[in-house]
């Protein structure tokens, strides 16, 4: 009889201790993460003070393009020499020779129009620092021929209801004063302000 009660007092203690222990990882699981954030821009670098925090949507036309990340970098940094280097870009841009910055985003672009979107004909947004100083996109000669692509973005071709995140860079001379999104679609134009005048 003694044994019988020892027994079970054993296998309840060992029983208690069981969910107890599994209550405590419960616990620990629910802990709030310490991670650092991601971050999205360095645009305090270049002394420019956001308005607004990314990421900045602007639309036109059906077109909807959303700025999620920009990281500006002097244009010989580690950095930049790195991404270049994967992506097979020039030392310079179609309309800058001697470019002083080297400019990476991620965005989404969305066609919720009727009409399919083609970026073969101009431009469909703009970023500007300064004046008429807008960062000039980089083709990717080494991808040049693949429409759409997830890694670095050269020809975009969006038909009704389609969406597109990217990575796209540019290459920029000029100075810093504000920051400012233009978007162009369909004889229409939409711009949102990231740091004001």
């Amino acid at each position: 009889m003694k044994k019988t009660i020892v027994k079970s007092v054993l296998a309840a203690t060992m029983l208690f201790s069981m969910v107890l222990g599994n209550g405590e990882g419960v616990v620990a699981a629910t802990t709030p993460s310490t991670k650092a954030p991601v971050m999205m821009d360095n645009l305090s670098k270049y002394g420019l003070k956001k308005d607004v925090e990314l990421p900045v949507t602007v639309t036109a036309g059906g077109l909807s393009y959303t700025l999620e990340k920009i990281m500006i970098y002097d244009f010989n940094s580690k950095e930049a020499t790195a991404l270049r280097k994967t992506y097979k870009y020039s030392t310079q841009s179609g309309l800058i020779e001697n470019p002083k910055y080297f400019a990476w985003t991620k965005i989404t672009v969305k066609n919720k129009g009727k009409k399919t979107v083609d970026n073969l004909g101009g431009e469909k947004w703009t970023l500007s620092f300064k004046g008429y100083e807008n960062l000039d996109p980089v083709r990717n000669f080494s991808r040049i021929g693949k429409t759409n692509d997830k890694s670095a973005l050269n020809r975009l071709v969006l038909k009704p209801g389609e969406q597109l995140t990217t990575y796209q860079a540019f290459m920029y001379e000029g100075s810093f004063e504000y920051f400012l999104i233009q978007v162009f679609n369909n004889g229409q134009y939409g711009e949102a302000y990231v740091v004001e005048r």
